[in-house]
């Protein structure tokens, strides 16, 4: 079976793992946002010197796609791009939402009779990437950015138990709380790119490595530093 580098770095924690016969068998983990850019090139290296193998060993890799942070999506991107570069490998993208709505299933924390699965992805204040899945992972409907206030969601809840699903679980609790919600707080992980990355490489869904970019959504606005230099 395919041989493939995950790398997920749109959120806080930064992680990357291998897949080789279909299961994990290798990961890295790296809780500090800041060092993203510095610390995913040599955990990929770590995970290939611990297999005893190489970049050109592998059939693909497989990068988080977003929605997400911009710098951190910039990072995994440009990280994966390099790797297929100059291993000669094709590239894959997963949905960071999608990603998430697998997470619910690999940690145990869909509820009995879930209607729905709805990853929230922190955007900021109130505001988050969100799209409705079903309780299998199917997305039904657009990725999309949201303020999230009192009555979203209300027509899912009415249906029965829902689970949210993300960074922006818990700051979303108070404002969604009902008999029918239930959180889960928690970021998107490269071991749960497992079964999207093989269903994409088994379908020869491979992106173009020059054109492709990351799902942002909102544009990326830089500010200027209130702090002097001089």
């Amino acid at each position: 079976m395919a041989r493939i580098i995950l790398i997920e770095t749109s959120a806080a924690v930064c992680s990357t793992a291998l897949v080789s016969d279909g299961a994990i068998v290798s990961l890295r983990l790296c809780e500090d946002a800041r060092r993203q850019s510095s610390l995913t090139a040599p955990m990929i290296k770590e995970m290939l010197d611990e297999c005893c193998i190489s970049a050109r060993d592998c059939d693909a890799v497989c990068v988080s796609k977003g929605p997400g942070s911009y710098t951190g999506l910039r990072v995994g991107v440009s990280s994966a791009k390099g790797l297929c570069f100059g291993a000669g490998l094709p590239l894959l993208a997963v949905g960071t939402l999608d990603l998430l709505a697998a997470q619910a299933a690999d940690e145990g924390a869909i509820p009995q009779g879930c209607k729905y699965i709805i990853p929230l992805i922190d955007a900021r204040r109130m505001e988050v990437y969100t799209a409705v899945f079903s309780p299998e992972g199917k997305r039904l409907d657009e990725v999309r950015n949201l303020i999230v206030e009192p009555g979203c969601f209300s027509s899912q809840l009415s249906e029965g138990p829902v689970l949210f699903i993300g960074d922006a679980a818990g700051k979303c609790k108070d404002v969604l709380a009902g008999p029918n919600a239930f959180f889960h707080q928690c970021n998107p992980l490269a071991t749960s790119m497992l079964r999207p990355a093989l269903e994409a490489y088994k379908e020869k869904r491979f992106e173009d490595i020059a054109y492709f970019e990351p799902l942002y959504l909102k544009q990326f606005i830089a500010t200027v530093s209130k702090k002097k230099l001089f």
